[in-house]
Parts: C-alpha cells; sequence; structure tokens
C-alpha cells in the first residue's frame, strides 16, 4: 500500500508541477497584467491540489478494490449496526479536510485575487469610459476630453463568405482604443441599451457593461502590443461583431495620439 501512495502521490506532484509552470499557452493568453498573473496563480495553484487528491484518492480506491477483492476471500462488511467510532472518524475526517481546503488553501488566495481585482481607485494614472451599444464600442478619456466609437472593421465579404478571411476575422476594429504601458488604467463600464461585457482575455479582466449603473475595474499592462478581446454578454443579433482591440504603447506615443485624437475632435466639431 505504501508503494501505491507513494507512486500515486509522485505522478500527482509531477502533473502538478507541469500544470503550475506551464504558462497560458495552453488555455489562456500570455498574462500581460498583474490581475492575469494573480488568475494563472490561483488557477495552477488549484489545479496541482486537485489533482493531487484525485490521484490520491484514485489509489486508495485502486488499492482497496484489489486488497478486498472476494476472490481471496474477504467478506462484504455489514453496516447494519450503529456506526462505530472508526467509522464516524472516516466520515468526519475528510467532511473536516474539505472544509479546510475551501476555506483556506482555496479561499485565502481567491480572496487575495478579489481584493485585488476590485482595488480601482489606488494610485489610478488614466480613467477611460467605456460604453456599451447595439453594437459596438466607444470609449471616453475623461480627464483628455477624447472620445470615439470602435466598430468593427472586418469587410462585408469576409463576412459573407465573399472573400477570403483575415488573420484576425472579427476581432479588428477602425479605431482601437490606445493605452499606455505599464501604467494603471481605471476602468468605468456602462451601456446604452443592454447588458454588454467587455473584455480582453490577456488583461485577466472582464466586466458587464449595464444600463443605468457605473462599474469598474482595473489594468496595468506590462507589456507592449496589440490586445484583443470580444463582448461575452449575448447582447443581441450582432453580439458577434462587437471586437476590442487595445494598443498598448509608450507613454511619449500615447501622448501624441491623445493630442492627434484632440485635434481630430476639434476639427469635426468645426465642419
Amino acid at each position: 500500500m505504501n508503494g501505491l501512495k507513494k507512486s500515486a502521490l509522485g505522478a500527482a506532484l509531477a502533473l502538478g508541477s507541469v500544470v503550475a509552470s506551464a504558462e497560458m499557452r495552453w488555455s489562456f493568453p500570455q498574462p500581460v497584467t498583474p490581475i492575469a498573473h494573480e488568475t494563472l496563480h490561483v488557477h495552477n495553484l488549484f489545479m496541482v491540489i486537485a489533482l493531487t487528491l484525485f490521484f490520491g484518492v484514485l489509489a486508495l480506491m485502486l488499492y482497496s478494490f484489489w486488497k478486498h477483492r472476494k476472490s481471496v476471500g474477504h467478506k462484504a462488511a455489514d453496516f447494519t449496526e450503529p456506526k462505530s467510532r472508526k467509522q464516524w472518524l472516516w466520515t468526519l475526517a475528510p467532511f473536516a479536510a474539505l472544509l479546510i481546503l475551501d476555506y483556506g488553501v482555496f479561499g485565502i488566495p481567491a480572496y487575495h485575487a478579489v481584493l485585488m481585482y476590485e482595488d480601482t481607485k489606488t494610485d489610478a494614472d488614466l480613467v477611460v469610459k467605456v460604453t456599451g451599444s447595439q453594437w459596438l464600442w466607444e470609449y471616453e478619456f475623461p480627464g483628455q476630453g477624447v472620445k470615439f466609437a470602435s466598430r468593427l472593421s472586418t469587410p462585408r465579404e469576409q463576412i459573407e463568405n465573399l472573400a477570403p478571411k483575415g488573420e484576425h476575422y472579427l476581432l479588428e476594429v477602425d479605431q482601437p482604443l490606445v493605452l499606455p504601458v505599464g501604467k494603471k488604467v481605471r476602468f468605468i463600464t456602462t451601456s446604452n441599451d443592454v447588458i454588454h461585457s467587455w473584455w480582453v482575455p490577456a488583461f485577466g479582466v472582464k466586466r458587464d457593461a449595464v444600463p443605468g449603473f457605473l462599474r469598474e475595474f482595473w489594468a496595468k499592462v506590462d507589456t507592449k502590443g496589440t490586445y484583443r478581446g470580444q463582448c461575452s454578454e449575448l447582447c443581441g443579433k450582432e453580439h458577434g461583431y462587437m471586437p476590442i482591440v487595445v494598443n498598448v504603447v509608450e507613454p511619449a506615443e500615447f501622448e501624441a495620439w491623445l493630442k492627434t485624437k484632440k485635434a481630430e475632435i476639434e476639427a469635426a466639431s468645426k465642419t
């Protein structure tokens, strides 16, 4: 039995270490924000514990099936009499262990991740208001006086199968959101009509945009690049045509982009 337990434990730990060391490339995109990194940590921690429990219980069950089979003379136990102390122990001990796992091992990291996710106001460098509409996104920088709409730019010919589909089919827009790298951005979401949901997987954030409510989240992207997402709340017949594209650039490039946007808005207001 000890050999089986050691083998099962070794297999669980080996597989768990693979899961723990794996990056997001298997089932998640590469994390680029503190929240996404924390999500990866919690996910891998839970997977290691769950796999260890699974293989440990499986090994114990297989051993019990083999050791207590009828062909070697074992007879089925009779549980008609009142439970003995040993039976109560084997009933309550796993229950207590699950409570400790749920509230201690699982609960504390999950609670820390939730607190981090909700800390929108501490040291925020920038505020972006995100408004969902059927079926586009509107972005506003209240402190900078910049507001614009971001619409799907995939050609209609591709959607109707009249032309080959591009690399970023249904994940391209006419005006992407631009953010500075390494800056904490406080997002405020709302909606003009129905419930939408702003979701960029690499950021590890997703927040519903609800009509009549202002809801918050934050992101601090530590790697420059272009990140894509979609509306993740069924919001009508064009739900699949509400992509999100975020270009994360150096702060100086972001400031230049803001100036260009301001000039465009001023020019449009004069016409």
